[in-house]
């Protein structure tokens, strides 16, 4: 069964960057998109971004716009969200996701969860002076 595990979580001061990966057990190729999503402490998880694979379409919750991008490697078929400008209430475990479906769902709802049938684990972000 095909696993997703995250990386690159860790503890950072307000306004610096971390680059989160995803990576998969086995070829990504059969998936249709690549969700990240977020809990904070004692909150629900939220969407954070969805990237197709083949179109490379990317969509981004209003919240982290403009400072978080996800982007693919095709040489690895990895996926990586890069942040930026990161804040305290930032602060959250952050997981990928993978959907796979013979017609692909709409990638630009970032909050829709069901769809994805594959999760890892989470990693660890902390933003704190």
């Amino acid at each position: 069964q095909l696993q997703l595990v995250e990386s690159g979580g860790g503890l950072v001061q307000p306004g610096g960057s971390l680059r989160l990966s995803c990576a998969a057990s086995r070829s990504t190729l059969a998936y249709t998109h690549i969700g990240w999503f977020l809990q904070a402490p004692g909150k629900e998880r939220e969407g954070v971004s969805c990237i197709s694979r083949i179109a490379l379409a990317t969509h981004y919750a209003v919240f982290v716009t403009g400072r978080f991008t996800v982007s693919r490697a095709n040489v690895k078929d990895m996926v990586f969200l890069q942040m930026n400008g990161l804040q305290p209430e930032d602060t959250a475990i952050y997981s990928c996701a993978a959907e796979w479906r013979p017609f692909p769902s709409i990638c630009a709802l970032i909050n829709e969860q069901g769809r994805y049938t594959t999760w890892g684990q989470g990693t660890k972000v902390t933003v704190s002076s």
